[in-house]
């Protein structure tokens, strides 16, 4: 199937979101107790590692296999309610759309059910030397379209 293929192809998101579970570190606090807000970006990039990972695709062979990278196009936080220390949080990572070089993702993250942050990204392939959009490569692009 070529890539074109691919991208023609109905897409539908993913009906369960991939779930990586993260437990909150006095290091992830601020003064006042609570997650500092710039960590919960980094649970949501380690849970897009992860969910990458558990589709089969490590972030370092991509780059060595295809010179290929995923960088981060536009993210959009909506902090609802604080985690503190010792919170064991999940992290969701949920599959909005699959473009020929861009993933659109929501990602949340949440305590006992409770959702403390939204998180919308937007990540593009690009070429590791010149930093230029390019397409997922074909492996990848097929297993996230059909993975359910």
């Amino acid at each position: 199937m070529s890539v074109d293929a691919t991208r023609d192809a109905a897409f539908e998101p993913q009906a369960e979101p991939f779930i990586w579970p993260v437990r909150v570190y006095y290091e992830d606090t601020d003064a006042g107790g609570v997650v500092y807000y710039a960590n919960y970006l980094k649970f949501t990039e380690r849970a897009r590692t992860e969910w990458l990972r558990s589709n089969g695709f490590e972030q370092t062979d991509l780059a060595e296999q295809h010179g290929v990278v995923f960088v981060v196009r536009s993210v959009g936080v909506e902090y609802l309610k604080p985690a503190r220390f010792n919170d064991a949080l999940q992290v969701t990572v949920e599959l909005i759309k699959v473009g020929a070089g861009q993933i659109d993702l929501v990602q949340r993250v949440i305590r006992d059910d409770v959702e403390l942050a939204t998180v919308h990204v937007k990540i593009v392939c690009v070429r590791l030397g010149t930093l230029r959009a390019v397409r997922l490569p074909q492996a990848l692009a097929i297993r996230i379209r059909t993975r359910v």
